[in-house]
Protein backbone atom coordinates (compact mmCIF):
# COMPACT_ATOMS: atom_id res chain seq x y z
CA UNK A 1 0.00 0.00 0.00
CA UNK A 2 1.40 3.53 0.11
CA UNK A 3 1.31 7.03 -0.26
CA UNK A 4 -1.61 10.06 -0.31
CA UNK A 5 -5.15 9.87 -2.13
CA UNK A 6 -5.76 12.51 -4.66
CA UNK A 7 -9.38 13.43 -2.83
CA UNK A 8 -7.00 14.33 0.63
CA UNK A 9 -4.49 16.33 -0.93
CA UNK A 10 -6.45 19.89 -1.11
CA UNK A 11 -5.04 21.40 1.86
CA UNK A 12 -1.61 19.91 1.25
CA UNK A 13 -0.09 23.27 -0.50
CA UNK A 14 -2.13 25.77 1.73
CA UNK A 15 0.58 26.27 3.95
CA UNK A 16 2.98 26.36 0.88
CA UNK A 17 5.87 28.85 0.78
CA UNK A 18 6.14 30.72 -2.69
CA UNK A 19 9.79 29.23 -3.48
CA UNK A 20 10.25 27.04 -6.91
CA UNK A 21 10.31 23.09 -6.94
CA UNK A 22 12.99 23.22 -9.61
CA UNK A 23 14.44 20.17 -9.16
CA UNK A 24 17.57 21.68 -8.75
CA UNK A 25 17.07 22.28 -5.19
CA UNK A 26 17.68 19.00 -4.85
CA UNK A 27 21.69 19.17 -5.65
CA UNK A 28 21.87 21.95 -3.16
CA UNK A 29 23.84 19.13 -0.35
CA UNK A 30 22.84 16.12 1.73
CA UNK A 31 22.12 16.97 4.95
CA UNK A 32 22.28 14.33 8.07
CA UNK A 33 23.30 11.00 6.34
CA UNK A 34 21.29 8.64 8.27
CA UNK A 35 23.40 5.47 9.68
CA UNK A 36 20.75 3.40 11.19
CA UNK A 37 19.71 0.10 9.79
CA UNK A 38 22.69 0.22 7.18
CA UNK A 39 25.67 1.70 5.68
CA UNK A 40 24.75 5.16 3.49
CA UNK A 41 25.92 5.71 0.18
CA UNK A 42 25.30 8.76 -2.28
CA UNK A 43 24.23 8.21 -5.48
CA UNK A 44 25.30 10.72 -7.70
CA UNK A 45 23.17 9.30 -10.27
CA UNK A 46 19.64 9.90 -8.81
CA UNK A 47 19.67 13.11 -8.59
CA UNK A 48 20.65 13.41 -4.49
CA UNK A 49 18.97 10.48 -3.62
CA UNK A 50 20.98 8.45 -1.21
CA UNK A 51 21.25 5.04 -1.14
CA UNK A 52 21.16 2.39 1.68
CA UNK A 53 23.06 -1.04 1.94
CA UNK A 54 20.52 -3.90 2.64
CA UNK A 55 21.24 -6.92 4.53
CA UNK A 56 22.11 -8.85 1.66
CA UNK A 57 24.73 -6.12 0.58
CA UNK A 58 22.24 -4.79 -2.28
CA UNK A 59 22.21 -0.44 -2.82
CA UNK A 60 18.48 0.16 -2.42
CA UNK A 61 17.65 4.51 -2.66
CA UNK A 62 16.27 5.87 0.14
CA UNK A 63 13.32 7.99 -1.04
CA UNK A 64 11.25 5.71 -4.05
CA UNK A 65 7.42 6.37 -5.78
CA UNK A 66 4.70 4.38 -5.01
CA UNK A 67 1.92 3.62 -7.44
CA UNK A 68 -1.16 2.26 -5.52
CA UNK A 69 -3.79 3.61 -6.37
CA UNK A 70 -2.81 4.40 -9.74
CA UNK A 71 -4.29 3.06 -12.80
CA UNK A 72 -4.44 3.10 -16.43
CA UNK A 73 -2.98 6.67 -18.02
CA UNK A 74 -2.71 7.88 -15.39
CA UNK A 75 -0.84 5.23 -13.95
CA UNK A 76 1.96 5.12 -16.44
CA UNK A 77 1.95 8.83 -17.25
CA UNK A 78 3.15 9.36 -13.50
CA UNK A 79 5.69 6.53 -13.54
CA UNK A 80 7.22 8.50 -16.40
CA UNK A 81 7.73 11.41 -14.69
CA UNK A 82 8.70 10.32 -11.71
CA UNK A 83 11.73 8.77 -13.20
CA UNK A 84 12.12 11.61 -15.53
CA UNK A 85 12.14 13.92 -12.05
CA UNK A 86 15.05 11.47 -10.57
CA UNK A 87 13.18 8.37 -8.88
CA UNK A 88 14.74 5.37 -9.16
CA UNK A 89 12.48 3.48 -6.92
CA UNK A 90 9.67 2.22 -8.36
CA UNK A 91 7.44 0.52 -5.66
CA UNK A 92 4.31 -2.04 -7.22
CA UNK A 93 2.25 -4.85 -6.42
CA UNK A 94 0.14 -7.40 -7.80
CA UNK A 95 -3.02 -6.04 -5.95
CA UNK A 96 -2.58 -2.61 -7.29
CA UNK A 97 -3.77 -3.80 -11.03
CA UNK A 98 -0.71 -1.80 -12.62
CA UNK A 99 1.59 -3.63 -13.49
CA UNK A 100 1.10 -3.35 -17.25
CA UNK A 101 1.22 0.23 -16.66
CA UNK A 102 4.57 0.35 -14.95
CA UNK A 103 6.01 -1.75 -17.27
CA UNK A 104 5.13 0.57 -20.36
CA UNK A 105 6.24 3.62 -18.36
CA UNK A 106 10.02 1.92 -17.56
CA UNK A 107 10.27 1.51 -21.02
CA UNK A 108 8.95 4.55 -22.23
CA UNK A 109 11.12 6.44 -19.96
CA UNK A 110 14.27 5.42 -21.69
CA UNK A 111 16.66 4.67 -18.83
CA UNK A 112 18.84 1.81 -18.68
CA UNK A 113 16.67 -1.09 -16.54
CA UNK A 114 20.32 -1.37 -14.42
CA UNK A 115 19.63 1.99 -12.99
CA UNK A 116 16.20 1.25 -11.23
CA UNK A 117 15.28 -0.33 -8.65
CA UNK A 118 11.75 -1.84 -9.05
CA UNK A 119 9.55 -3.76 -6.29
CA UNK A 120 6.86 -5.63 -6.28
CA UNK A 121 4.75 -7.84 -4.35
CA UNK A 122 3.44 -11.25 -3.60
CA UNK A 123 -0.55 -11.11 -3.04
CA UNK A 124 -2.58 -13.64 -0.99
CA UNK A 125 -4.02 -15.44 -3.36
CA UNK A 126 0.01 -16.31 -4.84
CA UNK A 127 0.43 -17.63 -0.80
CA UNK A 128 2.51 -21.20 -1.04
CA UNK A 129 5.27 -22.87 -2.97
CA UNK A 130 3.58 -23.55 -6.14
CA UNK A 131 1.66 -20.12 -6.40
CA UNK A 132 3.88 -18.10 -5.30
CA UNK A 133 6.50 -19.15 -8.29
CA UNK A 134 3.18 -18.90 -10.61
CA UNK A 135 2.56 -15.88 -9.04
CA UNK A 136 5.98 -13.96 -9.99
CA UNK A 137 6.44 -14.95 -13.09
CA UNK A 138 2.98 -13.61 -14.10
CA UNK A 139 4.30 -10.30 -12.70
CA UNK A 140 7.34 -10.31 -14.07
CA UNK A 141 5.19 -10.80 -17.84
CA UNK A 142 3.16 -8.07 -16.59
CA UNK A 143 6.36 -5.62 -16.24
CA UNK A 144 8.05 -6.78 -18.96
CA UNK A 145 11.14 -7.04 -16.98
CA UNK A 146 13.68 -10.05 -16.96
CA UNK A 147 14.21 -9.71 -13.04
CA UNK A 148 13.22 -7.54 -10.08
CA UNK A 149 15.06 -5.79 -7.42
CA UNK A 150 12.87 -6.72 -4.72
CA UNK A 151 9.41 -9.01 -4.19
CA UNK A 152 7.56 -9.26 -0.77
CA UNK A 153 5.69 -11.13 0.71
CA UNK A 154 2.44 -8.43 1.02
CA UNK A 155 0.83 -9.76 3.82
CA UNK A 156 1.38 -12.56 6.22
CA UNK A 157 -1.62 -14.72 5.10
CA UNK A 158 -1.71 -18.27 3.41
CA UNK A 159 1.44 -20.20 3.43
CA UNK A 160 3.94 -17.78 4.00
CA UNK A 161 6.61 -20.73 4.63
CA UNK A 162 5.83 -22.04 1.32
CA UNK A 163 6.06 -18.71 -0.09
CA UNK A 164 9.32 -18.03 1.40
CA UNK A 165 10.63 -20.92 0.33
CA UNK A 166 9.91 -20.20 -3.40
CA UNK A 167 10.61 -16.38 -2.95
CA UNK A 168 14.41 -18.47 -1.50
CA UNK A 169 15.00 -20.07 -4.80
CA UNK A 170 13.78 -17.48 -7.19
CA UNK A 171 16.53 -15.47 -5.16
CA UNK A 172 18.90 -17.75 -5.56
CA UNK A 173 18.56 -18.06 -9.66
CA UNK A 174 19.02 -14.85 -9.89
CA UNK A 175 15.34 -13.83 -11.00
CA UNK A 176 15.06 -10.97 -7.94
CA UNK A 177 18.17 -9.57 -6.34
CA UNK A 178 16.55 -9.78 -2.76
CA UNK A 179 13.57 -10.46 -1.20
CA UNK A 180 11.55 -9.09 2.08
CA UNK A 181 8.19 -9.14 3.87
CA UNK A 182 5.06 -6.31 4.15
CA UNK A 183 2.89 -5.68 6.99
CA UNK A 184 4.62 -8.35 9.68
CA UNK A 185 4.33 -7.78 13.27
CA UNK A 186 7.60 -8.62 15.33
CA UNK A 187 5.90 -11.43 16.38
CA UNK A 188 5.07 -12.55 13.03
CA UNK A 189 9.27 -11.25 11.68
CA UNK A 190 10.12 -13.65 14.58
CA UNK A 191 7.62 -16.63 13.53
CA UNK A 192 9.83 -16.22 9.58
CA UNK A 193 13.05 -15.73 10.85
CA UNK A 194 12.83 -19.11 12.62
CA UNK A 195 12.71 -21.22 9.02
CA UNK A 196 14.40 -18.37 6.57
CA UNK A 197 17.27 -19.41 5.31
CA UNK A 198 17.74 -16.11 3.77
CA UNK A 199 16.95 -12.76 5.98
CA UNK A 200 14.57 -10.95 4.47
CA UNK A 201 15.83 -7.30 3.62
CA UNK A 202 12.95 -4.82 4.22
CA UNK A 203 9.27 -4.61 5.75
CA UNK A 204 7.28 -2.37 3.93
CA UNK A 205 4.68 -1.20 6.82
CA UNK A 206 2.18 1.50 7.28
CA UNK A 207 4.61 4.41 8.72
CA UNK A 208 4.18 8.12 9.42
CA UNK A 209 3.73 10.99 12.03
CA UNK A 210 0.18 9.64 13.39
CA UNK A 211 1.46 5.81 13.87
CA UNK A 212 5.49 5.78 13.92
CA UNK A 213 5.86 2.26 14.78
CA UNK A 214 8.53 2.93 17.74
CA UNK A 215 8.43 -1.10 18.50
CA UNK A 216 8.61 -2.57 15.21
CA UNK A 217 11.09 0.23 14.61
CA UNK A 218 13.42 -0.97 17.50
CA UNK A 219 12.85 -4.75 16.22
CA UNK A 220 13.98 -4.16 12.55
CA UNK A 221 17.39 -2.30 14.13
CA UNK A 222 17.78 -5.45 16.40
CA UNK A 223 17.01 -7.68 13.26
CA UNK A 224 18.99 -5.38 10.87
CA UNK A 225 16.00 -5.44 8.82
CA UNK A 226 15.37 -1.80 6.56
CA UNK A 227 12.04 -0.11 7.80
CA UNK A 228 10.32 1.30 4.81
CA UNK A 229 7.23 3.31 5.01
CA UNK A 230 3.65 3.02 2.97
CA UNK A 231 1.22 5.58 3.13
CA UNK A 232 3.93 7.91 4.77
CA UNK A 233 1.48 11.17 4.44
CA UNK A 234 -0.95 8.97 6.16
CA UNK A 235 -2.89 9.83 2.99
CA UNK A 236 -3.60 12.82 4.57
CA UNK A 237 -6.18 11.08 6.77
CA UNK A 238 -7.24 12.85 10.15
CA UNK A 239 -5.97 16.63 8.71
CA UNK A 240 -2.19 15.33 8.76
CA UNK A 241 -1.34 18.20 5.84
CA UNK A 242 -2.86 20.74 7.49
CA UNK A 243 -1.10 19.62 11.48
CA UNK A 244 -0.66 22.41 13.08
CA UNK A 245 2.82 21.13 14.28
CA UNK A 246 3.60 20.01 11.31
CA UNK A 247 2.21 23.58 9.33
CA UNK A 248 4.93 25.03 11.82
CA UNK A 249 7.97 22.99 11.11
CA UNK A 250 7.13 23.89 7.52
CA UNK A 251 7.13 27.52 7.44
CA UNK A 252 10.18 27.24 9.45
CA UNK A 253 12.16 25.65 7.37
CA UNK A 254 10.27 27.12 4.41
CA UNK A 255 9.13 23.85 3.11
CA UNK A 256 6.01 22.29 3.13
CA UNK A 257 4.32 19.69 5.73
CA UNK A 258 4.87 16.54 2.98
CA UNK A 259 8.42 17.59 2.72
CA UNK A 260 8.45 18.09 6.51
CA UNK A 261 6.90 14.33 6.63
CA UNK A 262 9.30 13.05 4.13
CA UNK A 263 12.35 14.37 5.51
CA UNK A 264 11.43 12.81 9.09
CA UNK A 265 11.25 9.26 7.52
CA UNK A 266 14.80 10.04 6.15
CA UNK A 267 16.44 10.99 9.26
CA UNK A 268 15.13 8.18 11.01
CA UNK A 269 16.94 6.19 8.44
CA UNK A 270 12.84 5.38 7.01
CA UNK A 271 12.85 4.54 3.59
CA UNK A 272 9.71 6.46 1.73
CA UNK A 273 7.70 5.21 -1.17
CA UNK A 274 5.41 8.73 -1.47
CA UNK A 275 2.59 8.92 -4.86
CA UNK A 276 1.26 11.58 -6.48
CA UNK A 277 -0.41 11.50 -9.94
CA UNK A 278 0.33 15.58 -10.39
CA UNK A 279 3.95 16.57 -11.56
CA UNK A 280 4.45 19.47 -9.38
CA UNK A 281 3.85 17.08 -6.32
CA UNK A 282 6.45 14.29 -7.64
CA UNK A 283 8.96 17.27 -7.84
CA UNK A 284 8.40 18.44 -4.84
CA UNK A 285 8.27 15.17 -2.62
CA UNK A 286 11.98 14.82 -4.12
CA UNK A 287 13.27 18.31 -2.94
CA UNK A 288 14.19 17.15 0.64
CA UNK A 289 17.82 17.03 0.83
CA UNK A 290 18.64 20.77 1.29
CA UNK A 291 17.29 21.39 4.80
CA UNK A 292 17.41 19.30 7.71
CA UNK A 293 14.95 19.10 10.72
CA UNK A 294 16.70 20.03 14.27
CA UNK A 295 16.72 17.90 17.74
CA UNK A 296 13.01 20.02 18.34
CA UNK A 297 11.61 19.58 15.38
CA UNK A 298 11.86 15.68 15.74
CA UNK A 299 10.59 15.92 19.11
CA UNK A 300 7.73 17.78 18.36
CA UNK A 301 6.70 14.90 15.52
CA UNK A 302 7.43 12.36 17.72
CA UNK A 303 4.53 14.03 19.72
CA UNK A 304 2.04 13.14 17.87
CA UNK A 305 2.55 9.83 17.26
CA UNK A 306 -1.04 8.31 17.95
CA UNK A 307 0.06 4.33 17.96
CA UNK A 308 -2.61 2.94 16.19
CA UNK A 309 -3.13 2.86 12.33
CA UNK A 310 -5.05 5.38 10.34
CA UNK A 311 -5.77 2.59 7.75
CA UNK A 312 -7.98 -0.01 9.99
CA UNK A 313 -9.54 -1.52 7.05
CA UNK A 314 -6.29 -3.30 6.19
CA UNK A 315 -5.82 -4.63 9.78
Amino acid sequence: MSSQNPKNEISRRKFLQNSTLATAGIYLGILGMPKVFGNVLIDKDAKGIQDIKLNNGLKMPMLGFGTYGLSGEVCQKSVVEAISAGYRLIDTAKVYGNGVEVGKAIKQSGIDRKQLFVTSKLWVDDAGYENAKKGFEETLRKLQLDYLDLYLIHRPRGDVKGSWKAMEELYKAGKIKAIGISNFDPAQLADLLSYAQIKPVINQIETHAYFQQANDYKVLKQHNVQMQAWAPFAEGRNGLFTNEVLTQIAKKHGKTTAQVSLRWHYQLGIVAIPRSSQKEHITENLNIFDFKLDDADMKAIEKLDLNKTQFPEWS
